[in-house]
C-alpha cells in the first residue's frame, strides 16, 4: 500500500515508518506544524530512511479546534484531554485528508494500539497494544469507523524495549530519547500559566468552600485546580483537603475529604461506539475514567443516543468532567465518550 507515516522525529514514529518500509509498503513521512516550526527532527528521520517527506501548516486549525477548546473547557471548570480531540480532528482528520489527497491509502502513527477488521460485523475494531503499559487506545477512543479503516499502528505488537532496540540497530538518533510526557503546546506542564498568558491576564481569585458552601479561604484562579488535587492548594486547614468539584459560574472550588472523591456512577456524552453500531440498553464492560487508571468492571446504561451512564462495581476516584471514559471488552475498545458529571 501507499502509506503516509505521521512523524515527529521521536523514536516511536520513526520506527513505525521504518517497519512499514520493511513490510514492503511505499512510505512517505509527514509532520504537522501545530504550534511553531516543528519538523526538523522528523525531516532528519525521514532522510535517514530515504523516504519522501511533507510538511503541512495547520496552526490555525489546531488553535481553533484544540487549543481554544482546551481553554474554554478549563474555564468551564472541566479537566480536558486535548490529545483525544487532536487525534480525531487533526491527526486522523486533517492529516488523513492530506494523505488521501496525495493518493495515500492509509495514515500510520506511532501510537501503541492495534486495528483489526471483524469479519462477522465488517466493523474495524480498535484493540489494546501488546505492551499494555504503553497502550494508547484511551487516546484514540473517538476515532470513527472511516478513520480506523485508514489507520495503521505498526507498533501495536511490540514493546517499548523492542522498539528502542530496532531504533538503535538502524542507527536512529532518537533511539534513547526520553518519552514526551506533557501536552505538546504546554511543554513545561504549567497549564494555568499557559492559559493566563493566552488570556493576557490572571484569572480572578475566588473562594475555596466546603460542601455546605462555607468559605475556607481564597483560591488563585479556578483553572489552577483539578478534581482530586491535594498538593498546591496554598491553604492550611489542619487536615488533608482535596478538590471535590469546581463551580465556574460562582468561581468557587469545593474542598473536602478524599472519601468524597469516589463515585460509582459516571455519565458521559458525545459517545463514540467502535465495536458496535448501536449498543444494547445495558452492557457489561470494563471502563476507565482516566488514561492512567486501571479499567474496572462496570455496567453501561444507554438512556439516549450519545449518552452513557456507567455503574461501577467499585467506586472510582475523581472522575473529572472533560476527561474521557473508555469502555473495553477484554482488549477490544467498545467505545468512549466525554465525562460530564459523576454521582456519589
Amino acid at each position: 500500500m501507499k502509506v503516509m507515516a505521521a512523524m515527529s522525529g521521536g523514536v516511536d514514529s520513526s520506527v513505525a515508518a521504518y517497519l512499514l518500509q520493511k513490510a514492503g509498503h511505499t512510505v512517505c513521512g509527514a509532520t504537522l506544524h501545530l504550534t511553531g516550526p516543528e519538523g526538523q527532527e522528523a525531516r532528519l528521520a525521514a532522510e535517514s530512511l530515504s523516504i519522501p517527506f511533507y510538511e503541512f501548516d495547520e496552526r490555525e486549525a489546531f488553535r481553533r479546534q484544540v487549543i481554544d477548546a482546551f481553554a474554554e473547557s478549563y474555564e468551564r471548570g472541566e479537566t480536558p484531554n486535548p490529545c483525544i480531540i487532536c487525534n480525531r480532528l487533526i491527526k486522523f482528520g486533517l492529516l488523513l485528508d492530506r494523505a488521501r489527497a496525495l493518493g495515500q491509502d492509509c495514515l500510520a502513527t506511532g501510537h501503541y494500539a492495534r486495528v483489526e477488521r471483524d469479519l462477522a460485523s465488517g466493523r474495524f475494531l480498535l484493540k489494546k497494544a501488546k505492551d499494555e503499559t504503553k497502550d494508547q487506545t484511551y487516546m484514540l477512543c473517538l476515532l470513527t469507523q472511516e478513520q480506523l479503516s485508514r489507520a495503521l499502528f505498526p507498533l501495536g505488537d511490540l514493546t517499548k524495549k523492542e522498539i528502542r532496540e530496532i531504533a538503535a540497530d538502524i542507527g536512529l538518533k532518537s533511539a534513547n530519547h526520553p518519552d514526551s510526557q506533557d501536552i505538546c503546546f504546554v511543554p513545561d506542564g504549567d497549564y494555568a500559566g499557559f492559559l493566563e498568558a493566552r488570556r493576557g491576564e490572571a484569572y480572578p481569585i475566588g473562594q475555596f468552600v466546603d460542601e455546605d458552601g462555607h468559605a475556607l479561604g481564597e483560591h488563585k484562579g479556578i483553572v489552577r485546580y483539578t478534581i482530586g488535587q491535594r498538593k498546591g492548594l496554598g491553604i492550611a486547614l489542619g487536615r488533608p483537603a482535596f478538590v471535590l468539584s469546581k463551580d465556574a459560574v460562582e468561581n468557587r472550588v469545593v474542598l473536602g475529604e478524599e472519601s468524597r472523591l469516589f463515585s460509582t456512577r459516571v455519565r458521559a456524552e458525545q459517545v463514540n461506539w467502535i465495536a458496535c453500531e448501536k449498543p444494547p440498553e445495558m452492557l457489561r464492560v470494563t471502563a476507565k475514567t482516566r488514561y492512567s487508571h486501571q479499567a474496572a468492571e462496570a455496567v453501561l446504561h444507554v438512556p439516549e443516543e450519545g449518552v452513557v451512564l456507567a455503574e461501577f462495581k467499585k467506586p472510582q476516584r475523581a472522575p473529572a468532567p472533560g476527561q474521557a471514559m473508555v469502555f473495553y471488552d477484554g482488549d477490544v475498545v467498545v467505545g468512549g465518550g466525554i465525562i460530564t458529571r459523576f454521582l456519589r
